[in-house]
């Protein structure tokens, strides 16, 4: 499909805010960001990674965004990093530096706030896709995906935050063996392991997943943000803290009108509205 006709699709689906190797749209409460760069396999060089800084900047100043949903155009989500551009740079240091800084502190921000990441996965994703599909709160991916993640194959580390989400996602050794082996994983194995959550049709992956973000932007915002914020916690934090964190936050949502909207809405059998 031309990329003319990609973006045309992408715009009347949702409100674009921004276009180029990532597009970004927002409507009712989901922000869509799409990379762009099908051509190229979407991977991740300097330009993508200020993009996406950008976007993720842009997303978290609009107070009605409650869910992020990731996804790329053409046949694969993601192939990693740039590894021509590695090649070819004389200066290595400073070119992974330039693409890693902002990559970096856009994922620190999403994970510091109170959206849900959604990531939408497809075709062969390598490298830097396999970290945002092990870091994102929910991950979903077509029966043709399958994840490898390739940095000792060019002698180098996982990176954002590859080897702090995957250990978490699917087990130190299984992790490990992802990394040292470099054979890739299906998308039946990806399920059986936690890497995911769901295996679609690829004809499917962009209706579940655009039906998942709406489910969640349904919810209540400040009641999610509390729950994905313990449970990032818990992995660091002894029980009798997390009990603790645990009643503050459940008290935090008592006084919350979303509460009484939700406890109401409950014995009344019907659908809850949420402020937030």
């Amino acid at each position: 499909m031309p990329q003319s006709d990609r973006s045309a699709r992408f715009t009347k689906r949702a409100g674009i805010i921004m276009t180029g190797p990532i597009d970004l749209a927002i409507a009712d409460g989901v922000a869509h960001l799409r990379f762009d760069c099908p051509d190229r396999l979407n991977v991740l060089d300097i330009e993508m990674a200020e993009a996406f800084l950008a976007a993720t900047r842009t997303l978290l100043a609009n107070p009605s965004v409650r869910v992020l949903l990731l996804s790329g155009a053409g046949r694969s989500l993601m192939a990693g990093g740039d590894v021509r551009g590695f090649h070819g740079e004389a200066d290595k240091p400073a070119f992974i530096q330039a693409t890693i800084d902002p990559l970096h502190s856009a994922l620190k921000a999403l994970a510091a706030s109170d959206i849900i990441t959604i990531v939408a996965a497809h075709g062969r994703v390598a490298g830097a896709g396999v970290s945002l599909v092990s870091g994102a709160d929910l991950s979903i991916c077509a029966a043709d995906a399958s994840f490898t993640l390739a940095y000792c194959r060019i002698a180098g580390v996982p990176d954002c935050g590859g080897s702090w989400a995957l250990p978490r996602a699917i087990g130190l050794k299984q992790a490990l063996a992802m990394a040292l082996l470099n054979e890739p994983l299906g998308a039946d194995d990806a399920l059986r392991m936690g890497l995911v959550n769901k295996v679609v049709p690829p004809d499917e992956l962009d209706g579940e997943a655009r039906t998942m973000a709406s489910r969640i932007a349904a919810g209540s915002r400040q009641s999610q943000g509390r729950t994905k914020k313990l449970m990032r916690n818990a992995f660091e934090t002894p029980l009798d803290q997390q009990l603790d964190a645990e009643k503050a936050a459940f008290m935090e949502c008592a006084a919350h009108p979303d509460f009484a909207e939700g406890v109401s809405a409950f014995l009344e059998r019907r659908t809850p509205v949420f402020e937030t």
